[in-house]
């Protein structure tokens, strides 16, 4: 069993009455001259009450003699009916902070248990589609602790997830082989490794 033996095997219209993670929403609004105009979008279900936003991405670094790696994941979308390269993320549970959920998405998903660093301001994916959000969270892997020798992620039954890591210095170079091979690369991926990039180029 592989994340590849996945497949779509229809696609369909969906009603709002049944649609339980989004829902498509018609705008109104002014532009900057007073013109009224429309908008078509989608709107998250999932975000918590009192929370401001909807979910995590995680920036999990290993610290290894060798060099620092990156955690990483390949996993099926049947949006795309591709395998993505991927950060571990995953949604806020109703009282939890973006770090809390950081960590526990981040020991459920890889089994990797490690500390916040820092959190990045508010990010919204694709806001010219979507309402959705999320922080991205820097965490530390500490590989001297036991817990990190005997990893147990704790996936639900319709995560299909393969963990791998990576030299962080070389994520620009891997996500275009990655891309040769077949994968699709999540923008958090390749947006961190541009910026790695460009910070070499430029010497920043």
């Amino acid at each position: 069993m592989s994340a590849a033996d996945a497949k779509v095997l229809k696609t369909e219209p969906l009603k709002d009455d049944d649609a339980r993670w989004t829902k498509l929403v018609l705008t109104t609004y002014a532009d900057p001259l007073g013109k009224e105009r429309t908008w078509e979008h989608a709107e998250r279900r999932t975000r918590p009450k009192g929370s401001d936003i909807d979910g995590v991405g995680i920036v999990a670094i290993l610290g290894k003699a060798s060099g620092n790696e990156i955690i990483l994941q390949k996993q099926y979308r049947p949006p795309l009916d591709q395998i993505v390269i991927e950060v571990p993320a995953g949604l806020i549970d109703a009282g939890e902070s973006a770090e809390q959920a950081a960590v526990r998405e981040l020991k459920e998903e890889t089994g990797y248990v490690g500390v916040v660093s820092e959190s990045s301001p508010v990010m919204f994916n694709d806001p010219g589609f979507c309402n959705t959000n999320l922080k991205m969270v820097h965490v530390t892997v500490d590989m001297s602790l036991p817990e990190n020798q005997d990893l147990k992620p704790e996936l639900e039954d319709n995560e299909f997830i393969e963990v791998f890591t990576l030299p962080i210095k070389d994520l620009w170079a891997e996500c275009a082989k990655l891309e040769k091979q077949g994968y699709a690369i999540d923008a958090r991926v390749g947006t961190l490794a541009e910026g790695i990039e460009i910070a070499r180029r430029w010497k920043l």
